[in-house]
């Protein structure tokens, strides 16, 4: 869960005062977010980029900027103006979010998982059983304090995550050994106050996620169930975003605070080299059945012996809508976004070309019906498409509009077209053009997505795996994060170590002027996971930590990058 619970509810001074603390945090957030937001998009022939159609920013030349651009422009996500640090998220987002639901839901069915919907608030009583893990995101709680014009006498919490909320229940629920495993997920949003300035998908102060709880008899039932959902999570960006990932056990200072241990998903970002996490499956172990005295007698006990009760073993797991901003970030380009085809709304997009002044309307209407023969077709083989026959607009504008829009596959048909019975393509993802036969349609173009699809895959994973660099020699380092890498180095994974190394990886802020993302990188680096395919090179017992500052023996490779 999460808070800064003190022992004692907040008393009305202190809430008062921190109603103004957070007024004028706010006012402040507001300004440096506007601020942020217009430095982002350039002056273009003395227009806002924001009013300009078409992308203007390029993704190597300022890639906060054009990330910011192309959320915008493509129609994923709206800015809510009324309070900074919230987003809408448009159809399309939706679209990518539900596609994403329905397929991990299946796959937690399947394991014999239930939704469950649990409420929104948890009080500071809660929290306080969870002092420890609620530490974290205490200074992003926040605060009901007011019922119309009434104050609260019991000021609530809103949920930054739902330990506190479902805990206590599941310690009246569960009663027996047959009762487990008791699996539950819910599909919401929660709340974190962000300080920092937010970016969209990546870091909002309301966003979506599922989270799963889960309790178990042994710790070897509840391992089981942590490798599982792991796959599922690397099923939604391998099999779904065409984004590779590595599998791997966070570090005992990366892990979920009260837990037991975590294990991750990670991603890698090429444009400027950055790891970013994920999803998580955590095994919480017994810390928070303990907590909230979640029991039952132990099965294993003889007859005739006292009762004997044991703590039920817990997992936790969690993905949020940040997925989207990952792919959004790995696959598109200068032209804007690049879809997958699995997840995308629309994956055809017809474009009438040809049409001129001297058309005749019966011309026109002829053509215009055969193209919702066409989308009639491709309905047909679960093929989901649309034309654009959008007047005052050329062909080559819609060709524009739909590129940034990232549909993957485009066709074109016009008098020429019809003369030869075919229908004209162009890929998204590799701008390939080629013609296909209106009889052949049905079975062409899904195989031609299906191949846009993994070719994506293929493309991201390729450049993923020339980025992770094993390194044995110190000095090597920085040299490899500088040049846009993560790096897997020899480690003893020692919380003190993971702290020199971020240190000793720092570079003196770049004061120059121009984008940050030109800038030569300050951020230490920190550890990204231990992955589960381990380089060979480490002999027990006798390989040292690459920290010259350590001394200690290697336990494993861990990868190490500089990370959102």
């Amino acid at each position: 869960m999460a808070d800064n619970a003190s022992a004692a509810e907040p008393s009305k001074s202190a809430i008062k005062k921190a109603e103004k603390q957070a007024r004028v945090a706010a006012e402040k957030a507001g300004k440096v977010a506007k601020a942020a937001k217009q430095a982002a998009l350039p002056v273009v022939g003395g227009k806002k980029a924001d009013d300009i159609m078409g992308m203007t920013v390029k993704k190597t030349e300022n890639f906060s900027a054009w990330y910011q651009e192309v959320v915008l422009k493509s129609e994923l996500i709206n800015y809510y103006e009324e309070i900074s640090g919230f987003f809408i998220l448009r159809p399309t987002s939706m679209y990518i979010w539900n596609t994403i639901r329905k397929w991990f839901q299946e796959g937690i069915e399947e394991m014999g998982v239930e939704e469950a919907s649990f409420p929104m608030f948890l009080s500071s009583k809660s929290l306080e059983k969870e002092k420890d893990h609620v530490e974290g995101f205490a200074p992003e709680l926040a605060w009901v304090t007011k019922a119309g014009d009434k104050d609260l006498e019991v000021p609530v919490a809103v949920r930054p995550t739902s330990e506190a909320v479902m805990y206590p229940y599941y310690s009246k629920w569960i009663r027996s050994h047959r009762d487990l495993p008791l699996r539950l997920n819910q599909w919401n949003s929660v709340v974190r106050w962000e300080a920092k300035q937010t970016t969209p998908f990546l870091r909002a102060r309301e966003f979506l996620w599922q989270e799963g709880h889960t309790a178990h008899l042994t710790e070897e039932l509840a391992g089981e169930e942590v490798l599982q959902i792991l796959e599922l999570y690397a099923g939604v960006y391998e099999q779904l975003l065409a984004v590779p990932v590595v599998r791997g056990r966070k570090t005992e200072k990366e892990k979920f605070a009260g837990g037991y241990y975590t294990t991750t998903v990670e991603g890698y970002i090429p444009s400027n080299g950055r790891g970013i996490q994920g999803a998580t499956s955590h095994c919480l172990g017994q810390n928070f059945s303990k907590m909230f005295d979640i029991t039952v007698e132990d099965p294993t006990q003889k007859e005739g012996e006292g009762a004997k009760h044991i703590h039920v073993w817990q997992n936790s797991w969690g993905l949020s809508t940040r997925v989207i901003g990952v792919m959004i970030m790995i696959h598109g380009d200068d032209k804007g976004l690049v879809l997958p085809p699995r997840i995308s709304k629309i994956q055809v997009i017809i474009i009438p070309v040809g049409v001129t002044k001297n058309t005749t309307p019966e011309d026109k209407t002829k053509m215009y019906d055969q193209l919702q023969d066409f989308k009639d077709t491709l309905k047909k083989v679960k093929v989901r498409s649309d034309y654009d026959v959008r007047d005052g607009y050329t062909p080559a504008w819609k060709f524009n509009d739909w590129e940034l829009k990232g549909v993957p596959l485009r066709l074109e048909y016009g008098p020429k077209d019809a003369a030869k019975s075919v229908v004209s393509f162009a890929r998204r993802d590799t701008g390939e053009k080629g013609t296909i036969a209106i009889s052949d349609m049905a079975a062409e173009i899904p195989k031609l997505l299906e191949t846009i699809q993994s070719d994506m895959y293929a493309k991201a994973e390729a450049s993923f795996r020339s980025h992770r660099v094993v390194i044995n020699k110190w000095e090597e380092v920085v040299p490899t994060l500088d040049s846009k890498n993560v790096v897997l180095i020899p480690h003893c994974l020692a919380e003190k170590c993971e702290d020199q190394i971020k240190d000793s990886t720092k570079g003196a802020p770049d004061e120059s002027d121009g984008p940050q993302d030109q800038k030569a990188p300050s951020m230490g680096m920190k550890s990204l996971c231990i992955p589960f395919e381990q380089p060979e090179g480490i002999v027990k017992g006798e390989t040292k930590c690459l920290n010259p500052e350590c001394g200690a023996l290697a336990e494993k490779y861990c990868m190490f990058g500089r990370s959102y």
